[in-house]
């Protein structure tokens, strides 16, 4: 048996240190702050990742896919961190130091730091539940309020995805359509009502979303999302949720994020059907690994003439927005490559796998995401 003062020296003789002066000299690192939230939200290194030591093992490999990648981990005093070191390397990476001091001597060193943003007292409130969460805390709710996602389309799936993210304080919501509300779109859009119906849909998705959150800055776009515009409307926003519900705006919504390097979450709805599936910032499978061609014409009826069961896009617009945040928060495991797909009437899921397709049009091998031409979709579809 032994006592956690001789198990820290005797990590301590097998620990690499760095002192703060070598931090400072020491280039492409990345940095791991394993203190809790309170200590965190008192002052941290600028730059460095917030992975509380409890939730280190489930999270290191988000912020450090490559176990080769430099690692330095600091704590308050440089004890829970060597601590932390073990379990790293146990983990499989090779190059990680510990701070010798922690971040005590870090300050005293007079280096600079800062003060992760604070939440004020109707933020505190507000997001009590998500700062109760260790996986969230004060420093995740921060990324969502600094976070911008946008919505293509502000019907079935768009209103209670961007409910839901405006709810979660997402900072910045885009809303892209170019339609208005109808009296048939009340029995699914959730952010209309009767009275707004002839009213811009984005409009009355950014009343509807005020009433949810005031703190949430809603960006409507008026306007039918084109080959020609796609790129400037898409590239300020760092999650792209895809609630079209038409194949030409799907692949151009595709290309434009491979071109942008952004990931998008997409998901349809069809009678009692629904799928969501999400494709990354690399583009690797994409939409077209999915789909290399539209369904014939006869096989892609939309809502208003096939029907849609109301409360369908509700269970999948949730994902889309479960998605996002999961993205935002580097928490758990995403749906890259993988399909789900819901049957409503059955109450099951299914989960199928998307392989990707070296002979893609927009993401195979020897395709140039840079220079990938946006181009004339409708024909593209209709072709088929």
């Amino acid at each position: 048996m032994t006592t956690y003062d001789a198990l820290l020296h005797e990590l301590r003789a097998r620990t690499r240190e760095i002192t703060a002066a070598e931090l400072a000299e020491a280039g492409a690192v990345t940095i791991i702050d394993v203190r809790e939230a309170d200590e965190y939200a008192r002052g941290a290194i600028a730059g460095a990742v917030w992975i509380p030591r409890g939730l280190l093992e489930p999270k290191i490999e988000r912020a450090a896919p490559d176990r080769a990648t430099p690692l330095v981990v600091y704590c308050a005093a440089g004890n829970r961190s060597v601590l932390a070191a073990r379990t790293l390397q146990e983990l499989g990476y090779t190059d990680v130091r510990s701070l010798a001091g922690g971040f005590t001597a870090y300050q005293r060193s007079g280096l600079p730091w800062h003060t992760p943003t604070a939440l004020g007292p109707e933020q505190t409130e507000r997001y009590a539940r998500h700062l109760s969460l260790p996986e969230v805390g004060v420093a995740g709710q921060n990324q969502l309020l600094a976070a911008r996602v946008v919505c293509i389309g502000a019907g079935g799936l768009g209103c209670p995805a961007a409910l839901y993210l405006a709810a979660a304080g997402v900072g910045t919501l885009g809303l892209i359509d170019h339609d208005i509300v109808d009296a048939s779109n009340l029995q699914r859009q959730i952010l209309h009502a009767t009275d707004r119906v002839g009213v811009a849909k984005v409009e009355s998705a950014r009343l509807a979303l005020a009433q949810i959150n005031p703190g949430v800055t809603v960006e409507p776009h008026r306007t039918r999302l084109a080959s020609g515009n796609a790129l400037e409307l898409l590239a300020p926003y760092d999650v792209i949720i895809d609630g079209s519900d038409n194949f030409p705006t799907r692949y151009l919504v595709n290309d434009a994020a491979l071109r942008l390097a952004k990931p998008v979450v997409h998901a349809s709805i069809y009678r009692f059907e629904g799928q969501i599936t999400q494709f990354s910032a690399h583009g690797r499978p994409c939409y077209r690994c999915l789909y290399p061609r539209p369904p014939l014409p006869d096989a892609g009826a939309s809502c208003a003439v096939a029907g849609v069961l109301g409360v369908l896009p509700g269970v999948i617009g949730v994902l889309q927005a479960t998605e996002a945040i999961k993205i935002i928060l580097g928490l758990g495991e995403q749906l890259v490559g993988r399909l789900v797909l819901y049957d409503a009437l059955a109450a099951r899921f299914r989960e199928l796998a998307i392989a990707r397709d070296p002979a893609c049009a927009s993401c195979g091998d020897g395709v140039d995401r840079n220079t990938l031409e946006l181009g004339d979709y409708e024909q593209f579809c209709a072709a088929r």
